[in-house]
């Protein structure tokens, strides 16, 4: 039996599992990537939230398969470690780490942006000092503070939907599935797209946290991935149809733009608050989700050792949980990395391809490899249809990571 000193506590039941992914997945995403994606493909926008749902399911089969039988901290990376060998589970490790590490500041800076837009930076830094000591103190706080979050967005979105498809300028004409991107813009978009339902993993990578993790894991990602693709696609559809593919593509703030042209504005600082919990919501599951793969390639040695102690009284990896917010409010004060997005999707992208690979190799049937299959194309497609800069800054990165690897076992066998 483990030492409770090396052990994380299983407090979480199937409820609890479904609303982290739900406040991992439905965050800042929706409120923000309807725009880009829109300016992309146009109305094709609608084929590429499809697109991006298909690969995002793929993705959450492969890895509830995997979480349920490697119930541990770490998600792919500890797949990865275990299917195809140490260095592809550092890849996806490092990959998750560097890439989420920049999409927590990005939702940081985001909560300034909608509380106080002319004090973003200390607002941001403000939202990672207080989400990190939620973490800190227990999974459980961690839990119930998201199920709050998890409410007020949803009960926010569901106020756009009804409002925007019950009002006089909603117009179904404007669904018209017109690609103004071609193939290529509706796979830019999807790929733009995937960063708002990139959560549901999240749920894998606190396996060493559910009670009954073969039977609570396979039933909580696909649950959380389906409400969160339910609600995406009304949002969608009821914004395109106000907005049309155009102004969609040109609001800064779509859903707030979106409620305005339906003729209530009194909902826009609704909907402003709304997105700032929102980006909240995300910024809590990304610290666990970091802070989580943290501790197990610390474990590994991959990252100082002291990175893998737990807290004996909150039984949470607290150093690790420490590192990481203090390296998020460095750079939510210091750097706008909302152009970095590209490269976080980029990252999250190569994560989830290491994990649908590590669930080929659990069987030779082929119906049990048709999934992972599926999920390892659409992940390298999506990767390589992102903007250029993001594919160049995305793989120089991971080529910095691998270089890491082999510079550490060149050292270790000298």
């Amino acid at each position: 039996m483990a030492q409770s000193g090396s052990e994380l506590r299983r407090t979480l039941g199937v409820g609890d599992a479904v609303v982290i992914g739900l406040g991992s997945m439905v965050g800042a995403g929706i409120f923000a990537a309807l725009g880009p994606a829109a300016r992309t493909a146009g109305s094709g926008l609608l084929l590429g939230l499809a697109v991006a749902a298909v690969v995002a399911y793929c993705n959450a089969m492969s890895s509830a398969r995997l979480a349920a039988l490697y119930p541990a901290s770490g998600g792919t990376y500890v797949y990865g470690r275990e299917r195809l060998g140490a260095f592809w589970g550092y890849l996806a490790g490092w990959s998750f780490v560097v890439g989420k590490t920049a999409s927590c500041a990005a939702m940081a800076l985001t909560v300034g942006a909608y509380v106080w837009p002319g004090q973003t930076h200390a607002v941001a830094v403000g939202a990672v000092v207080a989400l990190t000591a939620v973490n800190y103190g227990g999974m459980q706080k961690s839990a119930r503070l998201t199920r709050v979050i998890v409410s007020v967005v949803l009960a926010v979105l569901a106020s756009v939907v009804v409002v925007c498809l019950g009002s006089d300028a909603s117009d179904a004409g404007r669904l018209d599935v017109g690609v103004s991107g071609g193939t290529g813009g509706v796979l830019q978009a999807a790929g733009l797209l995937f960063f708002a339902f990139a959560g549901y993993a999240r749920i894998a990578t606190l396996g060493e946290e559910v009670r009954d993790p073969a039977r609570t894991i396979p039933r909580a990602i696909p649950t959380a991935l389906g409400v969160t693709l339910v609600v995406y696609a009304a949002v969608a559809v009821a914004v395109l149809s106000v907005l049309g593919p155009e102004g969609l593509g040109r609001a800064s703030a779509p859903l707030a733009d979106a409620v305005r042209t339906a003729g209530v504005p009194g909902l826009v600082p609704v909907v402003r608050v709304g997105a700032a919990v929102a980006a909240l919501g995300s910024l809590l599951a990304l610290i666990l989700g970091v802070s989580r793969t943290t501790l197990a390639m610390a474990r590994d040695g991959h990252l100082p050792a002291t990175l893998a102690d737990v807290h004996p009284r909150f039984q949470v990896p607290h150093r690790a949980e420490l590192a990481v917010g203090a390296v998020v409010a460095a750079l939510a004060a210091t750097v706008d990395v909302r152009g970095a997005i590209g490269f976080s999707s980029f990252g999250v992208l190569a994560y989830y391809a290491v994990a649908n690979a590590s669930a080929w190799t659990l069987s030779p049937a082929p119906a049990a490899r048709l999934v992972p299959v599926v999920g390892l194309v659409g992940c390298v497609t999506l990767a390589f249809a992102l903007p250029v800069l993001s594919v160049v800054v995305g793989a120089a990165v991971l080529g910095v990571g691998a270089a890491a690897y082999g510079v550490r076992g060149w050292a270790a066998s000298r």
